[in-house]
């Protein structure tokens, strides 16, 4: 095997999970059959009071102590929840800023800064073309899109035929932890319990803010790999046009 991917679930913050990652790490390491590993990142670069960077940095330290050959992807935002149900995904859907189903947006801060996307299936285009790569940086970019919040929010209107009820959560209260409720989220509750989504969903409002999801372009294998076409965020929620939900 020439390398080897750590997909391990992230809702827990128990730190047995963090241990979990270095096992997985060494026991990678010393099999002696891997040469290479992609660390599970798949977002954006995490802040130290993040509830995951624990889980994130253990395994980066331990991947450090190894000879392995590895790389953490950064892809911004997965432009998947914005085409769901209509788009093709094995994400399960989840709503972050703007609820096209319901009409309705929960947009963090002014609704200006940049956000880049990738839907999960041109993530993987980037990562079968990274392993025709000799070397690889610590930090691997890629992208499919970029948008404001504003923007998505526009093309939804104009895709569904209305206009939205839309609100914006300032800092200050996603520093407590907490986001506007929207309509979907009472959807996702089953499986993401309220508190622990308000906490996520007002993580995601910070980085958005500190503009952690606006990745360096001139850096990203877009450059190296031009014949990569990427879904747009304006095709994903065109997917909406004409459907009552």
């Amino acid at each position: 095997m020439d390398y080897t991917k750590q997909c391990i679930e992230l809702l827990s913050r128990h730190s047995d999970r963090a241990k979990v990652w270095v096992f997985h790490v060494r026991a990678t390491w010393l099999s002696g059959t891997v040469r290479r590993f992609i660390t599970s990142e798949w977002s954006v670069p995490h802040s130290e009071n993040s509830a995951l960077y624990v889980f994130r940095e253990a395994a980066v330290e331990a991947l450090r102590e190894t000879n392995l050959q590895w790389t953490r992807i950064v892809n911004g935002y997965f432009l998947d929840y914005y085409g769901l149900p209509y788009l093709k995904s094995y994400l399960q859907p989840l709503t972050f800023a703007v609820d096209i189903a319901n009409k309705a947006a929960a947009i963090p801060g002014t609704g200006n800064d940049i956000v880049y996307f990738t839907y999960t299936f041109d993530v993987a285009k980037f990562v079968v073309a990274l392993l025709c790569l000799s070397d690889w940086d610590e930090t691997t970019y890629c992208y499919g899109d970029k948008a404001t919040w504003n923007e998505i929010l526009q093309l939804a209107e104009e895709s569904r035929g209305s206009k939205f009820t839309v609100s914006y959560d300032v800092l200050e209260k996603l520093q407590k932890g907490e986001v506007t409720e929207l309509p979907s989220h009472r959807e996702s509750y089953g499986f993401f319990p309220k508190p622990a989504l308000q906490g996520f969903l007002s993580m995601l409002g910070r980085y958005v803010i500190e503009r952690r999801f606006d990745i360096p372009a001139d850096k990203a294998l877009n450059a190296k790999f031009t014949d990569i076409q990427t879904l747009k965020v304006k095709e994903a929620i065109e997917l909406w046009r004409g459907h009552q939900r």
